[in-house]
């Protein structure tokens, strides 16, 4: 058995070849490096969560191509998105830094790359906080009015209400010191697994009847307002609830800094962040579509499907039950979607890239980028203003933003990687060859959901609609036009004559010298050690007048 000594001497050789691996890439250690390899997977469970991916989304499956898209959908999508986390992890092993994607097409590609792939990131964080958090509004709202029926309604106002709620008490949870984070990380993974489970018993044990295997797995709805002639776009549309539900799990690369063995716990973290997610979703999308009570009432629910099916399959105290969960999990998931989006704006800010960058990479006493976690909450709570007119289109396009800007990000960094061939230096976790195939499809993925998130949803605005609602169309092709130009513009007219890409810290040479020079008088200490223990060792055997 190892003595403490020797984990203490383990730990301190770990933190030290961390902060060296960082300084390499131009940074000094100013976050705490706190977290271990299971809060690293804790964090980008946390935000893929399935309880905030899977069940508010559900009527957007249940809609386009209905029970059969939803399972075979989830079948589909779930082992392309595993591959995508593999050709990301492969890249964040070799370059673990908070600012993660946009440093590594920086590195990769040059600062244009960055740039775009940077602001793409930055702005699907924040877009994915505010729909995670509004989502969660959702749910609270409809367990409110549950228990406060008189008092708490559920129309636009009362959601975006509780939404603030939620924003200020997941701000001030991120002012926290970063271990206390991890734990709540930690926490929610094993709420989220225990809470399948439950919701999984109930949906199974209290219904008295069923949906049969032919439903779950074949029955096809067409609400969208499409012919059927066109049935599968409308199951591409369908798709995308999946897409949507397994996003944010780059939120492992920005917490590299503050991740112990980072090069392997980052790439591990984010790998099977997305296999547990897939696993575990399947089967509370099982219990679900077998609990279906009527299809008309369920299309009828819209947002509210997955409320409608447990109120209708159990009763009103296994449903306000089975919210909880729901709430508890969709709580933890906006909290991490706040922390990892407060990591890349600083990390951001650290090289200039964002106005005000000063203001943003300044960090609190407790290690903690204080003012970036207040601004990823202020603007992802300004993306929802739209919410108090029409919540299902400010929902609709604040999940569009996320999935694109994300996705974007994502492939601009892996695209790179196949260019760089075997000039890329991975880290301790590599695919080898296979990154040839892994990184193609995975490419080849993103630039298929981009554009099913840039089609219409519906000819008639939204699902179901008799007439044609302009008020109610996909804006996601304006907004992520709008970002390209605003973006594009501000770069080739400005930022292209100052913007350089990551800035390395004028301290970071000197602080790895002196980590170096530390390590190799501490391997000096060791030897000579050694070497004193085998000498004392070869004068008792002398003295006793054994050879050996």
């Amino acid at each position: 058995m190892s003595s403490p000594s020797t984990y203490l001497t383990r730990d301190r050789e770990t933190a030290r070849a961390d902060e060296a691996l960082l300084l390499r890439l131009g940074y000094s250690q100013v976050l705490y490096r706190k977290m271990g390899g299971f809060s690293n997977f804790a964090i980008s469970f946390t935000i893929i969560s399935i309880f905030t991916g899977y069940l508010p989304s559900y009527y957007i499956g249940f809609h386009n191509g209905g029970p059969a898209i939803i399972m075979w959908g989830s079948l589909i999508v779930g082992p392309v998105s595993v591959l995508v986390a593999m050709a990301m992890a492969e890249i964040a092993s070799s370059m673990p830094t908070a600012g993660a994607l946009y440093f590594w097409a920086s590195k990769l590609g040059g600062p244009a790359w960055g740039w775009f792939t940077g602001w793409f990131n930055l702005v699907g964080l924040i877009a994915v906080c505010a729909a995670v958090q509004y989502a969660s509004a959702t749910f609270a709202t409809a367990l409110l009015n549950l228990w406060f029926p008189s008092l708490v309604g559920t129309d636009n106002v009362t959601i975006f209400i509780v939404m603030s709620v939620i924003a200020a008490v997941q701000l001030s949870l991120n002012l926290l010191n970063v271990n206390v984070l991890a734990q709540l990380n930690v926490l929610s993974t094993w709420w989220h697994m225990a809470g399948v489970g439950l919701v999984v018993v109930v949906m199974v044990i209290v219904p008295t009847e069923h949906q049969s295997v032919a439903f779950v797995f074949g029955e096809v709805i067409n609400n969208s307002g499409f012919s059927d002639s066109a049935i599968w776009y409308v199951f591409g549309i369908g798709l995308l609830m999946p897409v949507y539900s397994l996003v944010g799990y780059d939120a492992s690369a920005h917490m590299s800094e503050e991740t112990r063995s980072a090069s392997r716990s980052t790439a591990l973290g984010m790998v099977w962040a997305v296999v547990a997610s897939v696993v575990f979703g399947f089967v509370l999308l099982l219990a679900v579509t077998f609990a279906v009570p009527d299809v008309q009432g369920t299309l009828d629910a819209g947002g509210q499907a997955v409320v409608y099916i447990w109120a209708e399959a159990t009763n009103d105290a296994w449903a306000e039950f089975m919210l909880l969960i729901t709430v508890g999990a969709q709580l933890f998931c906006g909290t991490a979607c706040v922390t990892s989006g407060s990591r890349m704006l600083f990390a951001f800010s650290r090289d200039h890239a964002v106005p005000g960058s000063r203001l943003w990479r300044r960090v609190g006493a407790n290690r903690v980028p204080v003012n970036s976690v207040i601004a990823i909450v202020v603007a992802a709570w300004a993306l929802m203003i739209p919410t108090l007119a029409n919540g299902v289109v400010g929902y609709a396009v604040g999940t569009s933003i996320a999935v694109i800007g994300l996705s974007i990000a994502f492939a601009l960094p892996i695209i790179l990687r196949i260019r760089a061939g075997e000039k890329f230096e991975p880290g301790v976790w590599s695919l080898g060859k296979h990154y040839k195939w892994i990184s193609r499809i995975a490419v080849a993925w993103i630039a298929f959901i981009c554009v099913l998130f840039l089609l219409p949803i519906s000819p008639n605005g939204i699902p179901g609609a008799e007439e044609f609602a302009f008020e109610s169309v996909n804006y996601a092709p304006l907004t992520v036009g709008g970002a390209l130009l605003l973006f594009g513009g501000w770069y080739f007219l400005s930022a292209r004559k100052w913007f350089t890409g990551p800035v390395r810290e004028e301290t970071a040479d000197a602080e790895l010298a002196a980590i170096q020079r530390a390590a190799s008088q501490s391997q000096a200490y060791q030897q000579h050690q050694q070497q004193q223990a085998y000498q004392q060792q070869q004068h008792q055997q002398q003295q006793s007048g054994h050879p050996f």
